[in-house]
């Protein structure tokens, strides 16, 4: 049994992990070999050794071998992956050994490694979000906002499958804590089961008012919140060669164009020159529009959550709705796109936007589409 990433995903009679063979195909791997962690709370050793614990404790799990086999894939690469960034991010502070930041910078990585070996779009998401939340059953009790942060991981991934996930990397560790963490992912669990988003994403009563819940902290989640837009701004996304003007070229024929490619070249700036004045005129000429109500487009990357909740914030502010339309492409069609490009992005500012690639989450707006551009545009969500 294997994903499209050649994953050997255990199975029956036997359910063992063919480590050889992941050890000798991906460098990915071979990097947690020799990563430290701090011994109080992985008394086992380094990365290699824990993830192969979690892997193995997941593939012994009733629950887990009882699902049906995409199922288990997805699950069985959440946890090949949910410490993939730990060499990147570890560092000894104040004597102590720390990987401070690993779940999101993981997600990125997993992304990018799941992108580049052809896995499904909609299969890669649901990867990315496990790896990114992998920490939040050990302590959403105790948290303040555990409803707020439990509606959100349901929008992006099942938090049941995350619930194993985490038991099985509460499993694949030497620690003292073990059966304090157990506890705190069945009571985590229980609250997503109570809430009714354990295994399906909860049901805000409109787009509208799923985005105003998560843009607001304290807002009841049943409240329907009333649509005063006047205008829809189609906030682009994706990496360059994916074909966001095609898109817009076949989808929204006449509409105005915010482009910051199009401003470089008025303006003579180069990609890899200081950004400032390009994104002034940008947003100069985005308040024209929105001062007077008209709809349009903005054609950028835009490839980081940040960026995007940053415009987001402008348009909301003129009373217009934001629709993110995130594209993409197969990894190889990306890169001869690109190369194909009258300004091609070179290879190491390429490889710098893969880091921090982010794909727009569904609760980032109140309407976010995925395309895929193959031989056509496919809408996948």
């Amino acid at each position: 049994v294997r994903m499209s990433l050649d994953f050997p995903v255990p199975g029956p009679p036997d359910w063992t992990v063919d480590w050889s063979m992941l050890h000798d195909q991906f460098a990915w791997i071979r990097a947690m070999r020799g990563c430290r962690q701090d011994p109080v709370h992985h008394g086992e050793g380094d990365v290699w050794i824990h993830t192969r614990m979690v892997c193995e404790a997941l593939a012994g799990l009733d629950d887990w071998r009882a699902l049906r086999q995409p199922e288990r894939e997805l699950v069985f690469a959440a946890a090949l992956l949910h410490d993939v960034a730990k060499p990147l991010c570890t560092r000894t502070e104040d004597g102590r050994i720390t990987s401070r930041g690993h779940s999101p910078r993981g997600a990125m990585e997993a992304r990018r490694i799941l992108w580049e070996h052809g896995v499904d779009v909609v299969r890669r998401e649901q990867i990315c979000a496990m790896v990114r939340y992998h920490q939040i059953p050990f302590f959403l009790i105790e948290r303040d906002n555990a409803e707020r942060m439990a509606l959100l991981i349901s929008q992006q991934a099942r938090c049941d499958y995350l619930a194993m996930l985490a038991g099985a990397d509460a499993r694949g560790r030497i620690c003292e804590d073990q059966p304090g963490l157990l506890l705190k992912i069945g009571l985590f669990a229980e609250h997503c089961r109570e809430l009714g988003c354990l295994d399906r994403p909860w049901q805000f009563p409109s787009p509208t008012s799923r985005f105003e819940y998560f843009r607001r902290d304290g807002r009841d989640p049943h409240y329907r919140v009333h649509d005063d837009s006047r205008c829809e701004v189609i906030l682009m996304s994706g990496l360059p060669g994916s074909g966001k003007d095609s898109w817009l070229g076949r989808h929204a024929p006449g509409l105005p164009v915010v482009s910051l490619d199009g401003i470089r070249c008025e303006l003579g700036v180069e990609a890899s020159d200081d950004q400032g004045e390009v994104v002034q005129a940008a947003r100069d000429r985005a308040r024209e529009f929105l001062r007077c109500g008209a709809s349009f487009a903005w054609n950028a990357t835009n490839l980081t959550r940040e960026v995007r909740a940053q415009l987001i914030a402008l348009f909301t502010g003129y009373r217009a709705r934001a629709r993110i339309v995130h594209i993409e492409a197969p990894y190889a069609e990306t890169q001869q796109r690109n190369a194909n490009r009258a300004h091609a992005v070179p290879g190491p500012a390429m490889a710098r936007m893969l880091e921090r690639w982010d794909v727009p989450a569904v609760t980032e707006a109140p309407a976010v589409e995925w395309w895929e551009n193959t031989t056509g545009f496919q809408r996948l969500r």
